[in-house]
């Protein structure tokens, strides 16, 4: 590797960097997380966003994807988008947008963590990730697949992300995989938020009865730990070493 090339990894990686400082001083200068435990200003605050998104639905939606896109991007992990985009969207139209938003983000990151941080990643994690070779080997998109359903046997989502570039996964296996793989996860996540604006709609005082009988927030928990069961039954027979 020629000094170029290393100097132009180095601008790209502090780039990043800055970029990620960046994001997540504009996120915390924006949210007081003490609001965050006021159910007043939840509602509230709901009618403001709700108001916003009719009058511009169209503009709110593009903003949210790229916000989704770079957030992904830079921070790598979904959780609060996810339950956003439910919150807002309602769960169908939610995890249409949610779930292409954050395919194209993480598929970025991949591109770019191949790119300009493949040995970075390689000396960090290839000891630990080792034995996954010999599947993807066998069958790129299938194992693939199966790696994103079981949550990368519960790895974050941010290193399920560049954790494929151990592998020398195709970019289009990367987005497929991605795209399908992730998606009941996702989903249910999506429902919970949808769930949760449900239940804010309903009920004017928060009650902790009210939320654990609600349908609307209990049957995504029960639907998400059903599927994080069967993903972790998949995980041990799928990548069970022959």
């Amino acid at each position: 590797m020629n000094i170029t090339s290393k100097n132009l990894k180095l601008v790209i990686a502090v780039t990043y960097l800055i970029a990620l400082f960046a994001v997540l001083y504009f996120v915390f200068s924006l949210i007081d997380f003490k609001d965050l435990t006021n159910y007043e200003f939840i509602r509230a605050y709901k009618e403001s966003i709700f108001k916003y998104k009719n009058d511009n639905l169209f503009w709110l939606t593009v903003i949210f994807f790229i916000f989704t896109i770079v957030w992904i991007l830079l921070l790598g992990f979904a959780g609060p988008i996810l339950l956003f985009a439910g919150f807002v969207y309602g769960k169908w139209f939610g995890i249409l947008i949610v779930l292409s938003a954050t395919t194209i983000g993480a598929t970025l990151l991949y591109i770019l963590a191949g790119l300009f941080f493949r040995d970075l990643i390689k000396e960090k994690l290839e000891y630990k990730f080792s034995n996954l070779k010999i599947f993807f080997k066998k069958n790129e998109l299938f194992y693939f697949l199966m790696y994103r359903f079981v949550g990368g046997g519960g790895v974050p989502y941010g290193i399920q992300n560049v954790l494929p570039v151990l592998f020398d996964i195709t970019v289009k296996n990367y987005f497929v995989g991605t795209l399908i793989g992730s998606a009941p996860l996702m989903f249910v996540s999506v429902a919970l938020g949808s769930g949760i604006e449900r239940f804010i709609d309903k009920n004017e005082e928060l009650s902790i009865f009210a939320i654990i009988t609600s349908p609307d927030i209990y049957l995504p928990i029960l639907a998400f730990l059903i599927i994080v069961t069967l993903a972790f039954s998949f995980r041990k027979f799928i990548f069970k070493k022959s």
